[in-house]
């Protein structure tokens, strides 16, 4: 790979925050004239030099900063909790359509929240139960994809729902020189080895090429917590009466989640082997209405068909439909029945996720708001009816 300088780069701010915003395109004001490159890029640097890293972050200046651009496009706003996320290209995608006079159909929303990275609880999880999202009526929601070092945009119709699985195994306690059936230790063993078992019968599917990461069940020790510590490390002369281990799973929507909960609790943690266990998260795998949480890419959706139309009118190509390996904000809406399409125009683009030094081209950058803009007016200018 060739020399790339550092000013054709637009440095990535990991925990960008914001507020969670009501965008509603207003017709009837003003319009300025489209912006040229070095504006739309001095804009989104301007928000990435806002200091929003924890353990001091300023969500204000940040919140404000989007509140200002908002207000520059003649955009409504609502204030409901401040958040992280970075939507910048939605912004600027919208700024272009207000400048072509571009009439909507449908009402255009842009909701900025907090805490995805640990779950959203108090963020998408809190929003789409609550009333102002009901009134709302959404007929389709775009979340965060990932990036892709190929030619084409990786769309995702799912993702995994994260299970964080806590497993207590107990037992006599003995001297560190003594043989014992049943100790904690042992029975704890004894659930590690029977899950990198299912682990590797999950990753030889991946390895194979018989399935994507995302379409299997992955399992990961996450801690490990036993015996008896001291100022200087561990009590060596003993076994402990109590031996606990964490894991995260992660569970698609086209696994059997009900088989799933069998196998834990008659082979990962049985109580014949004095074991219990409970969720520190269990993210459902069906919707509110029973159905696996995934959205059609088919010709039976009009939302696919007019990504990919979009996305064709752009000069970019689109790349099979996958399932996310991890999970985020999508999840919340496809729960409640909306169908949702997890896609980042980002191609070429080598994934640092959370990685030191996360960047984005400032090319692809710009591409990325060329193809929001063209989805956008699709959305916005579809009249039927839908529904799931």
């Amino acid at each position: 790979m060739g020399s790339v300088r550092c000013s054709s780069f637009v440095k990535i701010n990991a925990a960008a925050a914001t507020l969670l915003l009501s965008l509603h395109l207003l017709l009837s004001s003003p319009t300025a004239a489209i912006d040229d490159e070095e504006t739309i890029i001095s804009r989104f640097q301007a928000y990435l030099r806002i200091n929003t890293s924890h353990p001091s972050p300023n969500y204000r200046e940040a919140a404000d900063f989007l509140v200002d651009q908002a207000r520059s496009i003649g955009l409504w706003y609502q204030t409901v909790e401040f958040a992280e996320g970075k939507l910048r290209q939605y912004l600027e995608a919208v700024r272009r359509l207000k400048a072509s006079r571009f009439q909507p159909l449908r009402s255009i929303y842009i909701s900025f929240v907090p805490d995805e990275e640990i779950g959203g609880n108090d963020g998408a999880a809190l929003f789409v139960n609550s009333t102002l999202f009901s009134n709302m009526n959404v007929g389709i929601a775009l979340d965060e994809g990932m990036a892709n070092p190929g030619e084409t945009y990786r769309p995702f119709y799912g993702e995994r729902s994260p299970w964080w699985l806590v497993i207590n195994a107990t037992g006599e306690p003995g001297h560190g020189s003594g043989l014992y059936d049943n100790s904690a230790a042992e029975n704890l063993q004894k659930s590690l080895e029977a899950m990198r078992r299912f682990r590797a019968s999950q990753f030889d599917l991946v390895k194979s090429g018989n399935r994507s990461e995302g379409e299997v069940v992955s399992v990961n020790l996450a801690f490990l917590k036993a015996g008896t510590p001291t100022p200087t490390g561990f009590v060596m002369n003993t076994q402990p009466s109590e031996a606990l281990a964490g894991f995260d799973i992660r569970v698609p929507p086209t696994a059997d989640p009900d088989s799933l909960d069998r196998r834990i609790e008659e082979e990962w943690a049985p109580t014949s082997r004095n074991m219990t266990s409970w969720f520190e998260l269990k993210v459902p795998v069906r919707d509110k209405f029973g159905r696996p949480m995934a959205t059609r890419t088919d010709g039976s959706d009009p939302w696919w068909t007019m990504l990919e139309e979009a996305v064709t009118q752009a000069g970019e190509k689109l790349g099979r439909p996958e399932i996310f390996p991890a999970s985020t904000d999508a999840r919340y809406f496809r729960e409640q029945g909306v169908p949702a399409i997890g896609f980042s125009p980002m191609a070429n683009t080598p994934i640092l996720l959370h990685d030191h030094n996360e960047f984005l081209n400032r090319q692809v950058y710009l591409r990325g708001i060329d193809v929001y803009e063209k989805i956008i007016k699709a959305y916005a200018s579809y009249a039927e009816h839908t529904s799931y």
